[in-house]
């Protein structure tokens, strides 16, 4: 715990019960008193991929919330919103909240299971586009990764669940665990067509997914475990038809880079709407 101009800075990792896992984030409960540059700042200072600030409690669970990455203030933000439900359900005890947030009004209930607290998101409403074929080879040269490296099941598109990622998938897990890319290149392209970041994924089962987050816009070359991803790649999988419209998918995130974590994507009949659900911890 810190303070900035006043206000305490938590932190918190989502999507692991271990402080070595998963993703970390700041959290500010009451930033009522800092201003856009002071959250920046703060979000630098700490150097995690997002940090979040709430303010304007209603005393119903009803909090404003916004993200900031070290470099830039972001839509919308899955790990951080989880790590900061978890840090007011400690606070508080569980129950219901709901975040408005820059990409629109976002649920999150937090429970308790086998001592554990566990937080579930619900996305705003997702859509898919199709990546043109110029943006796509972009990309791969940016990745360097070749065309014929890809799985050609999951066709890369444009997913949004509060924020835009384009999904590229990869045909094995060699290749996805081989990522050394052109943090500029990447930067230039994802900025033109407003990413937030390249979700990279190989597809281990019908319903198990190992992904990776370069997050170069961010300031940071990795995020260990993205929860706005997780959203958009749910939704992406059901509109091409990869999974079932009731399921329930498991993503393994960060293994790659030492911080494992896991991110359940629930989908549900005749509500388009993404549910991501993760545990997390206080680190410090």
């Amino acid at each position: 715990m810190s303070t900035h101009s006043g206000a305490e800075v938590l932190r918190y990792t989502a999507f692991s019960a271990a402080p070595d896992g998963g993703n970390p984030a700041g959290i500010v409960l009451d930033a009522s008193g800092l201003d856009d540059s002071e959250m920046l700042a703060v979000a630098a200072e700490l150097g995690y991929s997002e940090s979040a600030f709430l303010t304007d409690p209603d005393g119903r669970g009803g909090h404003t919330v916004r993200y900031f990455s070290p470099k830039a203030e972001v839509p919308f933000c899955g790990h951080a919103t989880v790590a900061a439900a978890l840090a007011l359900a400690e606070r508080d005890g569980p129950g219901d909240l709901l975040f408005s947030t820059p990409a629109g009004p976002v649920p999150v209930t937090v429970v308790r299971e086998d001592g554990e607290l566990r937080a579930t998101l619900t996305s705003v409403e997702p859509h898919i586009e199709d990546a043109a074929p110029e943006d796509l080879a972009e990309a791969l040269a940016a990745l360097d990764w070749p065309a014929a490296d890809l799985d050609p099941a999951l066709p890369p598109r444009i997913a949004y669940a509060g924020a835009r990622h384009l999904v590229l998938a990869a045909g094995s897990r060699e290749r996805l665990a081989d990522l050394a890319y052109d943090f500029a290149r990447l930067e230039v392209l994802m900025r033109r067509l407003d990413l937030t970041t390249v979700q990279l994924v190989w597809r281990e089962s019908a319903t198990v997914f190992h992904v990776r987050d370069p997050f170069p816009v961010g300031g940071v070359v990795e995020d260990p475990a993205t929860g706005a991803a997780a959203a958009a790649f749910g939704a992406y999988a059901r509109e091409l038809g990869l999974v079932p419209e009731d399921a329930v998918l498991t993503l393994h995130q960060g293994a790659d880079m030492g911080r494992p974590g896991t991110l359940t994507v629930g989908l549900r009949p005749g509500d388009a709407r993404i549910r991501v659900t993760g545990t997390g911890t206080r680190i410090g």
